[in-house]
């Protein structure tokens, strides 16, 4: 669903820049004439605007980002392919269970390219949220991409990835039909799939449910997603046993595109509109559709044997052993 004008709704840790927001708008709707004195006093407001967003932005906390991956009006994966991919055709299906809405594939034009597309999609509503299982997908839900990738192999066709959801869905339909046993046949198939693979984490990127369709030649990530094993609450409820440490367990996990891309484990960050790509969707969807072009022209002109053969070894490198005193000390 995409709504025509984008009403931002402010964080807690936005409130101050919000405020002078609004003064600016309430003082040039106030202005009626064009005095110096009038010109001036606008001109410096919007001055120490800017400079107090900048300041703002330019040194967000790991838990000020995942605050910014979820908001409300952050576009989804239906948001950037309205943008991106007018002529999107979505497919239905996993011809085993059902369809499950929390999960979208089908084939689009992309970046100039035709490409078999696989996303995780949210609501923006009670009801919507309701329906697409707030971006959890069901074994089904997997199961549908991967009917989706085998065709894109079938036809040679690259694969794009849009990742956004807290986790699959844990509950015990979902155990009922094998959603670990769909994600793990994701992750063997993807790693061997002969075509091109482009994965982008749009907003979360939450621990098996992400990776279910995250194995990708180029992973990228929003300049605020965060791609992380657990929420930040799930492990400070196991850690700390309080949710309350939120935001010390976000710092911990180190699960922003910066963390993440400085350690490998990400290939690259994704710019947004200063303060988040919830402030201006078209230009989010610019700035993306820029990156998957310059992926997607790197990726096509690679040998198809290569580019599997690394794509499996890019996995297998994943993970540090960290013993004695480089042990992460948390306390």
């Amino acid at each position: 669903m995409l709504l025509e004008k984008v009403t931002t709704t402010p964080l807690e840790f936005e409130k101050a820049i919000w405020e002078m927001e609004r003064s600016l708008e309430d003082l040039k709707a106030r202005v009626k004439d064009d005095s110096a004195d009038r010109k001036a006093e606008v001109a410096s407001l919007e001055k120490k605007l800017a400079e107090a967003r900048h300041s703002l932005y330019a040194s967000l906390t790991a838990w000020q980002r995942v605050q910014i991956a979820r908001h409300p009006q952050r576009p989804y994966t239906l948001d950037f392919l309205e943008r991106l991919a007018p002529g999107f055709l979505e497919l239905g299906g996993d011809r085993a269970f059902g369809n499950d809405p929390a999960m979208v594939a089908g084939l689009a034009t992309l970046a100039g390219r035709r490409v078999a597309f696989i996303g995780q999609q949210k609501g923006r509503n009670l009801k919507e949220n309701l329906w697409r299982n707030f971006g959890c997908p069901h074994p089904e839900g997997y199961r549908k991409a991967l009917r989706v990738m085998r065709l894109a192999a079938t036809f040679g066709l690259p694969i794009v990835a849009f990742i956004d959801t807290p986790g699959a869905y844990p509950g015990v339909g979902a155990e009922e039909r094998h959603i670990g046993q769909a994600i793990a046949q994701n992750l063997v198939e993807m790693s061997r799939l002969p075509v091109p693979i482009v994965a982008a984490v749009l907003g979360e990127g939450g621990s098996g449910g992400a990776l279910g369709i995250g194995v990708a030649d180029r992973i990228l990530m929003l300049e605020n997603a965060y791609y992380s094993v657990i929420s930040p609450e799930g492990c400070a409820a196991i850690l700390w046993e309080s949710r309350s440490h939120a935001p010390q367990a976000a710092e911990a996990l180190r699960l922003t595109a910066q963390d993440l891309h400085g350690m490998g484990l990400i290939d690259g960050i994704v710019p947004e509109p200063e303060g988040g790509s919830h402030r201006d969707w078209d230009a989010a969807a610019r700035l993306l559709e820029e990156a998957l072009r310059r992926v997607l022209d790197e990726l096509s002109s690679r040998n198809v044997e290569e580019l599997v053969r690394e794509r499996y070894e890019k996995f297998r490198r994943y993970g540090v052993w960290a013993e004695g005193k480089d042990l992460l000390s948390i306390s």
